[in-house]
């Protein structure tokens, strides 16, 4: 077997790979041999298969399994001889030529191929403990809690039946169908729907039309499909809903009471109030972990320039760049709404796919320098988490995580993350910063990454 490297620019690796027809027939003898034991071919005993038969039947196909098996030991030892680090599985450029080919897999010429790939770079740690960092904290006010009580008591607010004619704020029964150049439309319909009037919960105009109505009263309404609306087909056209109303409901009074907290599982108001500002206390405390986070990550990214492996960089891109693709398709936009272009985004995009990548390979040589590991109780709950997510359908998740490595590296990528993020903030400077509401969470909203902040390291 020869391995001739032919290449070594910066990242990558390219190699000339030849391995003679007589190591495969060798190898293919040793299997056969194997065989002889393991099949059972009609008129023949047991064990008792001539291996001459053997390669008649099965020489090709075992052939083709032992080419498959070197190439990987090539690989993988070539890697290893060299004490290099592939950042992806290596590609392979095998014979394209059918008669090529088939001549191997006949044992009648040598194995000849290219291989190449990609290695991670070789860096030194910046000085991570010289961080500084500005943790933004904002306090959970009394107003706060109140304004949180009363949107609560507002979503569990009774309703009582009325007679005489609707008005804004009151919940109406209707029944509609929907049509569109006198056609009814797919998903225009119900029997039985709860409209809050004024709400505009519906299309723009469809229950300022409704108020006045009676429970009994049938009518017929025009209204037009907001220019973004979600189902493209609709977007724009104008439609007709012939109503009837089944009933009128005027809204009680609401009180934050102990009445209240019982409708929502709680005790009492007391109770209920103090989960209120927990509540909110943990949505402050998202955001500001994620404020930290992300300077901590802003200052690893400042500290550390070095090649990356094109392929890595490429596929977040692409990743990331399918993920925005499909959002603007999903809420009907294009890159012009967004006050941007098609090339200047992908070079935005791509400029986060190369942070992504950088802060990927510093973090995975902070954890490895300092023993940080996923344990497999923290992937476990990583995966009950998921389904959660997905009742009735956990067996089929645990099916797919099992069967599928990449799916399960990426459950322990963010727990990863999270606890080398943990350790540097045992280690760095760090400063408390008193902040308004607005503040925390309008930041928030502003610097949200795309996908995530760093991509999981090989």
């Amino acid at each position: 077997m020869q391995v001739t490297e032919t290449l070594a620019d910066g990242l990558r690796r390219e190699f000339q790979v030849t391995v003679p027809a007589a190591e495969l027939d060798s190898r293919l003898v040793t299997r056969l041999n194997e065989m002889q034991g393991e099949v059972r071919i009609k008129g023949f005993r047991p064990g008792k298969v001539p291996v001459s038969h053997l390669r008649r039947l099965f020489g090709k196909s075992t052939m083709a399994e032992i080419v498959q098996s070197v190439i990987s030991e090539v690989a993988q030892e070539t890697i290893t001889e060299r004490g290099e680090r592939a950042a992806q599985q290596p590609d392979f450029d095998l014979p394209e030529e059918a008669g090529e080919a088939e001549r191997v897999l006949l044992g009648e010429s040598d194995l000849t191929y290219k291989m190449s790939y990609e290695i991670l770079p070789t860096f030194e740690l910046g000085d991570f403990k010289s961080l500084k960092v500005e943790r933004p904290v904002a306090e959970v006010s009394d107003e706060e809690v109140e304004t949180e009580l009363n949107r609560l008591a507002e979503s569990a607010r009774t309703y009582t039946a009325k007679d005489g004619k609707s008005e804004a704020g009151d919940r109406m029964t209707i029944a509609y169908v929907g049509k569109i150049d006198d056609e009814p439309f797919e998903g225009g319909s119900d029997d039985n729907a709860a409209v809050l009037l004024g709400s505009g919960q519906f299309i723009p105009g469809f229950t300022e039309q409704l108020e006045g109505l009676s429970a009994g009263d049938e009518t017929t309404i025009t209204v037009t499909f907001p220019e973004d609306y979600g189902a493209t087909h609709l977007a724009g056209k104008e439609a007709t809903f012939d109503v009837s109303v089944k009933g009128v409901e005027s809204p009680d009074p609401i009180s934050l009471d102990d009445e209240l907290a019982t409708r929502v599982g709680m005790e009492t108001l007391d109770q209920l109030r103090d989960a209120v500002r927990q509540q909110i206390q943990n949505q402050y405390g998202a955001a500001t972990r994620q404020k930290v986070k992300r300077q901590v990550l802003d200052q690893l990214d400042e500290k550390h320039g070095f090649d990356l492996p094109p392929k890595m960089v490429e596929q977040e891109f692409d990743n990331i760049w399918r993920q925005v693709t499909n959002e603007l398709g999903t809420s009907n936009r294009t890159f012009e709404d967004e006050e941007t272009t098609e090339e200047a985004a992908r070079d935005d995009y791509r400029k986060i796919a190369e942070r992504r990548v950088r802060l990927g390979l510093v973090l995975a040589e902070i954890g490895e320098k300092n023993g940080i590991e996923v344990s497999e109780e923290e992937v476990q709950r990583a995966l009950s988490a998921q389904m959660r997510q997905f009742p009735g359908r956990e067996q089929e998740l645990v099916q797919y995580y099992q069967s599928n490595p990449d799916a399960l590296a990426g459950l322990r990528a963010p727990i990863f993350e999270e606890k080398v993020v943990d350790f540097l903030l045992e280690l760095v400077d760090v400063t408390d910063k008193t902040v308004s509401r607005e503040e925390l969470l309008k930041e928030d909203e502003e610097d949200a990454p795309v996908g995530g902040e760093a991509a999981p390291a090989s």
